[in-house]
């Protein structure tokens, strides 16, 4: 086990404030929900995983949906700590579940929580997985990367890349793809990033750009890695 799970592991049991595990999980949820969209400012994730409650703001209108996602998300990410060393399509389904549980989304009967689309999607003008492949592509994706020998950090980007272009559920893509992401940087003692406000433009063009020219992305990741380096130096934990 690397030091940095290890950390994170320990902190997340004795509920450690501001320790790596409990800014970890604020910077990555609201990073991660605001990418997608979430109004939520950093302090107000901050508030809702330290209290479990919520200010209301006079005249400021609050999604339920950005509420219920940023509070879904820190249980995703103790999810994929609980499960280290497991990539499968289960785990892969039951984060969607975590993340969408109680949104308006799992409340239409056509959008699948916790299941492969049902209806095509796009990511902005490009047309994604048909619906009636995502599960063989899926099954070929996990089978291709869980055979390998050994996963290097460039193995993982590809994933996320080809997981991204699936686009396996009908929302929420990015979040689950970021989640995979940073376990199984953490499971191949690869150091973990988070893709913030400053590396979101980079991370989709690096995204569109991938198949002509993967440096792009590859240096967005190793410039996200460079600011969690900053933050393990700053608590002083050995990597």
């Amino acid at each position: 086990m690397n030091k940095i799970l290890e950390a994170l592991l320990e902190e997340k049991e004795i509920k450690l404030k501001g320790s790596l595990y409990h800014l970890t999980q604020i910077n990555f949820s609201y990073n991660s929900n605001h990418i997608e969209g979430s109004q939520l400012r950093e302090e107000q994730t901050q508030y809702i995983y330290e209290t479990n409650s919520f200010i209301i703001e006079k005249e400021k209108v609050v999604s339920i949906d950005d509420i219920n996602e940023t509070i879904n998300h820190f249980k995703c990410f103790d999810y994929i700590l609980e499960n280290i060393n497991i990539l499968d399509e289960n785990l892969i389904k039951t984060l969607h579940k975590i993340l969408k549980n109680n949104t308006s989304d799992s409340q239409k009967e056509w959008f699948k929580v916790g299941d492969y689309k049902l209806k095509a999607n796009f990511i902005g003008n490009i047309k994604t997985t048909s619906p009636s492949n995502v599960e063989k592509e899926m099954k070929k994706l996990l089978n291709e990367y869980n055979s390998k020998s050994e996963i290097k950090f460039n193995d993982i980007v590809d994933f996320h890349y080809n997981f991204e272009a699936i686009h396996p559920f009908q929302d929420g893509n990015g979040r689950i793809g970021r989640l995979i992401m940073f376990k199984e940087c953490l499971r191949n003692n690869i150091i973990p990033f988070i893709i913030d406000e400053r590396h979101k433009l980079f991370y989709y063009k690096g995204l569109k750009n991938y198949k002509e020219d993967k440096a792009y992305l590859i240096e967005t990741y190793l410039s996200a890695q460079d600011k969690y380096i900053k933050l393990l130096n700053e608590l002083e934990i050995k990597f």
